[in-house]
């Protein structure tokens, strides 16, 4: 699989100075983590969840989490876990190629090592688990029970684990919290793909919840840990991991109200950019700042609900050309020693060795999502993923 996939050959070789790279659930931890994008949450509840599996992948979605835990009722628990071996037997079978990564979302230790047990070969088809509501205490039994599963099943298992617990979000608690985290983590670091952060359940503590025209970094008490989750678990000194961006729970867009007339002329570039323009106005306005400040807080990758939540984080996690030349200028072997020099588009200073951080996740990011041509930006991605 790979990111944009979904677009046709020569609308790719418009966009991309340089195509996302393809990669399969076997790929190296450190792209796959990169590679994440819009992880799209979906009830192991739905009757259809095979099909739906298949329709996402088409669309461009390359993660995928298939909830057990607080997006079903606590008395379809068991029913769910039926649909989901049953619903990912049946994909299994099709011997589908370019499915999403698969992971399945548990509410117990116990639930993962029983999912590998009844899936059987079918296990082949999940890239791992998500572990809700993670702290050192709580986290350490489903690290272990992963471990064991992993041997069972014969494949490598991933962990996601979700920053959400309420001694995260309390001060007088959090660094204690975090510093346990980590500890557990560290512990089991080629088996974290990625930390995920819970800000839904961050707000439920003081009974909040966020404006669509407002984005997590508006309320103050969630920023905060956003903050802290980052200075002591996202570090780029080789001890950090990949953290996600947090969900955007608003989904008003109506997308198939644009399709028809940029399927009609998707090119065009005074109908595109106008329709382009009506979509983000129409509802887009928070997530697309949000997304923007995901990255700036160095968070990579988003929780998505929606669909059509998910080519918006795509678009914005293309490396613009302007970026990837000067990830390229200050990682040039001759930069090794340090020094500044004028970017390429004269318009920056480049400090090779404050910077070389910065380049080399650019640079990782470039692999899995790609660079843009010169001329192209968020909103000819966007297009030209809707027109699709």
């Amino acid at each position: 699989m790979r990111h944009f996939g979904h677009i046709a050959p020569e609308v790719r070789e418009r966009l991309f100075h340089r195509e996302p790279r393809e990669f399969t659930a076997d790929s190296p931890a450190r792209l796959l983590s990169a590679a994440l994008g819009a992880t799209l949450y979906s009830p192991a509840t739905r009757p259809r969840l095979a099909e739906d599996v298949l329709k996402q992948g088409a669309r461009g979605v390359v993660s995928m989490v298939l909830c057990l835990e607080d997006s079903i009722d606590d008395a379809e628990v068991e029913a769910g876990e039926e649909n989901l071996v049953r619903q990912l037997s049946d994909l299994a079978e099709r011997s589908a190629a370019d499915l999403p990564l698969l992971f399945v979302r548990v509410r117990t230790p116990e639930q993962i090592p029983d999912l590998v047990r009844r899936l059987g070969a079918a296990v082949r088809l999940l890239s791992g688990f998500v572990l809700p509501k993670f702290t050192q205490e709580r986290g350490v039994p489903f690290l272990e029970a992963l471990t064991v599963a992993e041997a069972a099943a014969g494949r490598r298992l991933f962990a996601m684990p979700v920053l959400e617990s309420p001694e995260l979000l309390y001060r007088e608690s959090r660094v204690q919290t975090l510093e346990g985290i980590f500890r557990a983590v560290d512990k089991y670091r080629d088996r974290v793909l990625a930390l995920r952060l819970g800000v839904t359940d961050f707000c439920s503590s003081y009974g909040l919840r966020r404006a669509p025209d407002m984005t997590a970094y508006d309320v103050q008490v969630v920023a905060s840990v956003i903050a802290d989750v980052v200075n002591m678990l996202g570090r780029a000194d080789g001890t950090g991991f990949t953290v996600t961006g947090p969900v955007w729970e608003y989904f008003r867009v109506q997308e198939r109200m644009f399709k028809p007339q940029l399927r009609q002329s998707p090119f065009l570039e005074v109908q595109a950019v106008e329709l382009r323009q009506k979509l983000i106005e129409h509802s887009m306005d928070g997530l697309l700042r949000e997304i923007a400040l995901d990255r700036a807080n160095g968070l990579l990758g988003k929780t998505c609900i929606h669909p059509s939540h998910v080519l918006p984080v795509h678009a914005l996690s293309v490396v613009s050309h302007e970026e990837f030349s000067d990830a390229q200028d200050i990682l040039r072997p001759e930069r090794d020693g340090g020094g500044v020099l004028r970017s390429a588009y004269t318009n920056k200073m480049n400090e090779v060795k404050p910077h070389r951080a910065w380049a080399e996740r650019t640079l990782l990011r470039a692999e899995a999502f790609g660079v843009a041509n010169e001329d192209i930006g968020f909103v000819e991605l966007l297009a030209a993923g809707l027109a699709d």
